[in-house]
This record gives structure tokens, sequence and C-alpha cells, in this order.
């Protein structure tokens, strides 16, 4: 058979790849016998190739992931341990600088003391007394065994407690724990937990001292004592007010007040630990001025007080707002009683951001350590910022930095020039010389003048 008789093949404008196809088609159609077609290859050979290749690339770029993740969270862990060695760091200078001055006010002590002749009675070795001319005592004299030292006071018979009870129950602010009914937490301290609670009817805040803080702390129920003393004098509209108190630590030791929904820190800055960006809007300038004014008239009146209370651990998260947004100073716990020229000696009271040089330092302060204090706060009220967020130091930095007199938080700007005074109010207020401060009486007036003339 010929093929050119394949009336296929002779059609015209047939293209030459449908001509063999034909043509291939055509002698398909009669294979020869015995003829077997070739074997086909196996279905899906190169796309098998083709998926393992890329099985392969996706594991590497797993593999590389993995990698990726686990050098991040080495290089969060270094980052973590660097902050830990800097911090740690920051601690040892400050403990060398504060032994330093420790062993200045010691040696001084005993100057004095030498001078007024206190130091000529000294222990011999037999834990005898005896007079003698040497100067200075040794150490293991003054810390001989012999020397009987009192144990503390067992809570139940302190002194400071009977004598509180007692003006509790004759002034009538003793109120019996059963008469309390704590409901939810709605707030935590250092050294206690705030509770919503009612009293007689009236929704109240009961501040619950931790049991630990008496346990750990000989001084728990002197602490404890000053505090339900100082609140139960104060007659201010803009300081806490006591309702009563229950008295029976380490278990129920529960300070009684007036219950306010939030907080000077929270009003401006939001809920949450401290941060950068805000999480709240920034309240009028003008509730501002006026939150530092009540602040400046509630302290006024604790200076002027005889003898005059110091606060000392002055901070927004220590000044409550009632619901018409008034102020309320409250927690004084650290406060103390101060005689006309007396000076106190405690170092390290208060909250590193707020303290003043001075206290920092250990060094005897007065009452122009609370105005140092509100100096940074009455800044944080014009700025809306918290102290020294613009810094990325910790408070043992910000603590040294400041005891060198090279470190204030940033002052507001003052595109208007609206500011002026307030700024250099502030500037008074944080100066390094406790004697150049302003008391609370020139800064309420100043304050008022400010008031009077810009926001009225």
């Amino acid at each position: 058979m010929s093929f050119k008789n394949s009336p296929k093949i002779q059609h015209k404008g047939a293209s030459p790849c449908l001509s063999r196809q034909s043509s291939t088609s055509s002698f398909r159609a009669k294979p020869q016998k015995n003829v077997e077609p070739p074997s086909p290859l196996p279905v899906g050979c190169c796309r098998g190739f083709s998926n393992a290749k890329t099985m392969g690339s996706s594991a590497s770029t797993s593999h590389q992931n993995m990698h990726q993740l686990q050098y991040q969270k080495l290089e969060l862990k270094v980052a973590d341990l660097e902050k830990e060695v800097q911090k740690q760091t920051e601690l040892g200078v400050m403990y060398r600088k504060r032994m330093e001055r420790t062993q200045d006010y010691l040696r001084y002590c005993l100057q004095i003391a030498q001078a007024n002749g206190i130091l000529d009675l000294i222990v011999n070795c037999k834990g005898e007394f005896q007079q003698s001319p040497v100067s200075v005592p040794t150490i293991s004299s003054i810390t001989s065994p012999q020397i009987h030292i009192p144990t503390p006071p067992n809570h139940g018979h302190h002194p400071n407690l009977a004598a509180i009870i007692d003006q509790a129950k004759i002034n009538g602010w003793y109120i019996d724990p059963n008469e309390i009914q704590l409901e939810e937490k709605i707030g935590q301290g250092s050294t206690a937990e705030i509770h919503r609670g009612t009293w007689r009817g009236f929704e109240v805040a009961v501040k619950c001292i931790s049991e630990d803080f008496f346990r750990t702390n000989q001084n728990g129920v002197a602490y404890f004592s000053q505090e339900l003393e100082t609140l139960s004098r104060q007659r201010h509209r803009f300081v806490l007010h006591l309702m009563g108190a229950c008295i029976h630590p380490p278990r129920r030791a529960w300070v009684v007040t007036e219950h306010l929904s939030t907080t000077l820190k929270e009003w401006l800055h939001g809920p949450g630990t401290r941060r950068r960006e805000r999480m709240v809007p920034l309240p009028p300038f003008k509730d501002r001025v006026i939150r530092a004014l009540e602040i400046a008239q509630a302290m006024q009146y604790l200076h002027e007080q005889k003898p005059k209370l110091v606060h000392r651990d002055l901070k927004p998260s220590n000044i409550f707002l009632d619901d018409a947004m008034h102020v309320r100073v409250a927690d004084f716990g650290h406060a103390r009683f101060l005689g006309d020229e007396e000076m106190a000696l405690t170092g390290e009271t208060g909250t590193y951001v707020y303290m003043a040089p001075e206290v920092i330092r250990c060094e005897p302060y007065n009452e122009k350590c609370d105005v140092y204090s509100f100096g940074i706060i009455l800044n944080e009220l014009l700025t809306g910022n918290y102290p020294y967020v613009e810094t990325e130091y910790g408070p043992t930095k910000i603590a040294m930095e400041v005891v060198e007199g090279k470190l204030r938080p940033k002052l507001p700007c003052d595109d208007v020039g609206q500011l002026g005074e307030l700024i250099d109010l502030i500037c008074l207020c944080w100066d390094k010389n406790p004697s150049t401060r302003p008391s609370f009486a020139t800064i309420t007036l100043c304050l008022k003048s400010y008031v009077k003339k810009n926001l009225l």
C-alpha cells in the first residue's frame, strides 16, 4: 500500500505537523503483528523530582527559620542579662557611696559624742562599765555579747498599739472587724492591699496591712500606729478622711477611709504601669493646674500644723480623686511630725523618682523634701509624661544622677509663652538646695495668682 494514495496526505493547505499526525494515526491503525508498542514512562516521574526539590527547599527554609527564632531568643536573653549586669553595677556603685556616707556620719556622731564626754563610758572585756579616758570604744566592745539587748515587744502588748487603741475608742473611730464586709480588691501596694468594703451601710475603702509587713519589720506596729494617729488628726477637704480602723495586727490591721475610685496617676496616665505612649486622653490644662493647686493647699495645711507633718512619700499614686475630681492626699505610712527647726535623718524614705537629693544621700532633711516631690508632680501634670520617661534609666540610675545634680525631668514646651511662671516655680521646687525651695504657702499663692490671671 502506497502512502501517496492516502487522501488525507493530499489535503491542500494542511500543516506538516498535522500531516505527520495523520500519517502516524493511519500507520497505527494497522499495526504490524508481534510488534509491541513502547512502554510509557512512569506516571509522575518528573513531577516527583520537582516535588522533591520543593520539599527540600521548604525543609531548608524551615530549618533557617528555626535557627532564626533560636538566635532571636538568644539575643533577648543576652539583652536581659546585659540589663541585669548594668542594674547590679549601678546598685554596687550606689551601695558603695551609701557606705561611704554612712561611715562619714558615724565618724561625725562619734566626734560629737566624744566632744560631749559620752564616749568616756565604755565597756571593758568583762562587760563591766567603767570610766576611762579612751576616746573611742572598739567595735568589739560596743557589740560585746555580755550586753543585754531587749527583744522587740510582742505586737499584742506594744505600747504604741495600746495608746492608739485607747485613743480610737475615746474618739469613736475604733471599728470591730466583724462590722466590716470586705469585697473585691481594688488596689495593691508594697505593704498592703486595698479592698472595697461596706461599713454600717457606707461604701468604704479598706487598706489591709499585710501580715508579712509585721513579721519582717520590727517597727511595723509603730508605723501602723503612726499612720492611724496622723490620719485621725486631719480635717481638710483635700486630705483623705479617716472613718475608723481595725487595730488587731498582724491579722487585722485595717485602715478604713472614704472610698475614692481613682488616683492622680490613673487620671493622668490611665491604668497600668509606666510607659511612654499615652493610654488615655490628656486631661484639660486648666484641670491639671487646679489639681496642682489643691495638692499644694493640702500640703500647706500639713506643714503648718504644730508640730508640722512631713509626708515623705508624696507621689501621684498616693493622691486620690473623688467623684468631683478633687484631690485627697493619702498614705501617711511614712509621715513624720517635726518641730520647728527640727531635721529628720531617716534615709531613702519614699520613691526614688520623687525623692529629694538630700533624702537619697541619707542627709538630714526637713519639710522641703515634700516641696521637691511636688515640683516633680507639677512638672508631670504640665507635660502629661512620667518623670524621666525620655531616658532609659532605671530607678537606681535616676537616683545616682539626681544626687549628682545632673538630672531632672524634661520641662514642658512653652511655645505660646504661657508657662513661664509655672516653669520657674518648678525649677525652684526641685532646686538641689532645700533652703532655696519655696514653702507651700508661697506655692499656693503663686498657683492661685496664675489661675486667676490665665484660667478664669
